[in-house]
């Protein structure tokens, strides 16, 4: 018996214990439970600096000295392209309603709460998962929540530091007529901000996605190597979705990070086939030495 085996039998007999399905239940309970903790310890947290979080975050798209549009300028005089700059946002965020201001600060706190307790969420979902996998998946999986965690946040960040910059600015600049004057409800201003955030967020699990879909066999390298043109397509629609500005950087802007997300993924899936030949490899060498013995 090799090494492996030793390894993977001692595995199974400290995590692979039978449980009840009520057992499942009650563990399953337990971390769900912990996790939403978390998530309402942040939430709680962010709307006691809730101003702070206004000011400094959630309203930060809105002004024209944001980071993000000082960058455009600046990249606008590389590129020559006066336009993408961006000078002014012509209009004004109002509270409509007499609960407005307070039902968003909690909104935007649960939403901040889900965001920043993501990471331990997610390791108590985990937790619950990994000791149905089988050791060799296990140890495939081996950083799972560092990597869920890294491709969540570079999403949310990309999506809060790209794409709702620039899907405020053509919104906040596209008119039907110079007598009309934009004024939005700050429950719209959240929505925008809160949908495409999470949404990349979301958007960039894609080599996570690849990674399940390739160890069950349903996606392989060579298939999305195949179809890397069409992919292209569908990633410079998508890109043209999110930014619905006509302006061509803007588009590639958005582009350029998904197509490095589907060509990350299709080393990923590369990475599992190779895995996958070498288990079949080392199966084979034993079934052989068994067969002569």
């Amino acid at each position: 018996m090799s090494l492996d085996q030793d390894f993977d039998n001692e595995e199974e007999e400290g995590e692979g214990k039978e449980m009840s399905f009520l057992s499942h239940l009650e563990e399953l309970r337990w971390h769900v439970i912990r996790a939403g903790a978390s998530i309402l310890v942040f939430a709680i947290l962010a709307f006691v600096y809730i101003k702070e979080l206004y000011h400094y975050v959630i309203i930060a798209p809105s002004r024209a000295d944001f980071w993000t549009y000082k960058m455009l300028c600046k990249l606008s005089v590389i590129v020559g392209y006066e336009d993408l700059c961006i000078k002014a946002l012509n209009f004004k965020l109002q509270a409509i309603g007499m609960g407005d201001q307070f039902t968003m600060s909690m909104t935007s706190s649960v939403i901040a709460g889900l965001v920043f307790a993501f990471p331990y969420a997610f390791w108590e979902v985990w937790r619950f998962i990994k000791p149905g996998l089988k050791p060799s998946e296990r140890r495939s999986a081996r950083g799972a929540v560092f990597y869920v965690t890294f491709l969540f946040f570079s999403g949310v960040l990309f999506g809060y530091f790209v794409v709702t910059p620039l899907a405020i600015n053509f919104l906040a600049n596209f008119t039907l007529d110079p007598s009309i004057i934009n004024e939005f409800s700050i429950s719209s201003y959240i929505s925008l901000v809160a949908t495409l955030t999470l949404a990349c967020g979301v958007a960039f699990q894609l080599p996570i996605v690849v990674f399940v879909l390739s160890k069950i066999g349903v996606l392989t390298p060579a298939f999305m190597r195949e179809y890397r043109k069409h992919s292209m397509i569908v990633i410079l629609i998508v890109a043209a979705i999110i930014t619905p500005s006509p302006d061509i950087y803007s588009q590639i802007l958005v582009a350029i990070p998904l197509f490095m997300l589907y060509e990350l993924s299709i080393m990923v899936s590369a990475k599992v086939e190779r895995e996958k030949l070498r288990e079949e490899k080392r199966l084979a060498k034993l079934g052989g030495t068994t067969t002569e013995d």
